[in-house]
């Protein structure tokens, strides 16, 4: 990949960094520590640190955007591509940290006390999507889907929640979903 893509897309990382600065998003977590993993879902930790049980969701974001990006755009080069896949996971790390989409999650979903992302966890957010997208370009369709499925079954089995879930409870929430989730 040409490095003028690597620098559009670096680019386009650090204006969705300032612009989750400027709506007043912490850069780490409240306790002042980076963490690489954080296991507790439904904890002050969630979402604040460089990787947690929705790092899979973020990688599979890079499967989907790799795979619809070529079939949308296959003349267009790979750079190309990946620098759109980019902009678009950092235009949804914004939108995920407004306060309509925070609300949305606290109304709609088991976040009950989501209170949205630290930057750092938002930037590590980008890079497991690129991480994602890599994957996908240099495995194939196939293996991909089989990825992303064993992905999806793993924190739907240890979490009760995954990215289809996240999605349905956005757009359409279902309370025997939500009770599920919060283990009612």
């Amino acid at each position: 990949m040409r490095a003028r893509y690597w620098a559009i897309s670096i680019g386009i990382v650090v204006i969705a960094a300032a612009v989750l600065y400027l709506m007043g998003r912490n850069p780490i977590a409240e306790s002042g520590t980076v963490k690489l993993w954080v296991g507790e879902v439904h904890g002050p930790d969630n979402s604040q640190h460089l990787a947690d049980w929705y790092t899979p969701s973020h990688i599979i974001h890079g499967f989907i955007f790799c795979g619809l990006a070529w079939w949308l755009f296959c003349r267009k080069p790979v750079g190309w591509r990946f620098s759109l896949a980019v902009a678009i996971e950092s235009a949804w790390e914004v939108l995920e940290n407004s306060p309509i989409i925070i609300n949305r999650y606290r109304e709609a979903t088991a976040a009950f006390g989501y209170e949205g992302d630290a930057i750092i966890n938002s930037i590590a957010d980008i890079g497991w999507m690129a991480l994602g997208f890599w994957i996908a370009r240099r495995l194939g369709l196939w293996p991909t889907v089989a990825f992303a499925i064993a992905f999806e079954l793993l924190t739907l089995w240890i979490i009760r929640d995954n990215l289809t879930l996240n999605v349905l409870m956005l757009v359409s929430p279902i309370d025997a979903i939500r009770e599920w989730q919060a283990g009612l």
